[in-house]
């Protein structure tokens, strides 16, 4: 056993649960230095450097998680996730793919990557991702208008008028958005009076 390494992450530990996260990110950097093989040290430091907003370095630690476990699809997930917020949207959608390469049910993986291809003006490529995070979790209202602007973004205006008979089932207000923000008047027949 590694005392060096387990006294750095506990001290590590210890400083996180408390909120001191300088201290806390010192200690597992301490920690990983003294057994570099050790995957809880890595994630610590790349759950911080995400609290912290620090998307570069977040990126980072994923990269060295993901030297350790090539086919931890979270943490595919996670560098996505950190790629997108530090503006390489390029960059993202390939770690969200192989995230839902090695995890096909991966829907908040699918959802990314659709953010970011429209980010990129891919907008039937964002429309196909989205499709598929809806097909996941068909409740999640966000990730039908999200598709449903894809879907406006890519001139497929019969396909519009799908997803907001399908949002309204469950969302009124938030398929009346997407009528809003589409401009599809002729789509106001679908949604009904809402007492808000």
């Amino acid at each position: 056993m590694n005392f060096d390494h387990w006294r750095h992450y506990a001290r590590g530990w210890v400083f996180h649960f408390f909120g001191k996260a300088d201290s806390a990110y010192d200690a597992f950097v301490a920690a990983h230095r003294a057994a570099p093989r050790d995957l809880q040290s890595v994630r610590h430091l790349a759950a911080i450097a995400v609290d912290r907003q620090r998307w570069d370095v977040a990126e980072a630690w994923f990269g060295k998680v993901l030297e350790l476990a090539p086919e931890d699809t979270d943490t595919w997930f996670n560098l996505g996730f950190a790629r997108e917020r530090s503006g390489n949207p390029a960059t993202a959608i390939a770690a969200f793919r192989e995230s839902v390469r090695l995890k096909p049910s991966q829907d908040r993986a699918w959802y990314g990557m659709g953010l970011a291809h429209a980010r990129l003006g891919q907008h039937d490529e964002a429309a196909a991702a989205l499709e598929e995070a809806v097909k996941l979790q068909p409740m999640n209202g966000e990730a039908f208008y999200q598709w449903g602007m894809a879907l406006h973004h890519a001139h497929r205006p019969d396909e519009v008028a799908k997803v907001v008979g399908k949002l309204v089932a469950f969302e009124p207000k938030r398929a009346k958005r997407l009528v809003q923000d589409t401009e599809r008047a002729d789509l106001l027949r679908l949604i009904p009076e809402l007492p808000f």
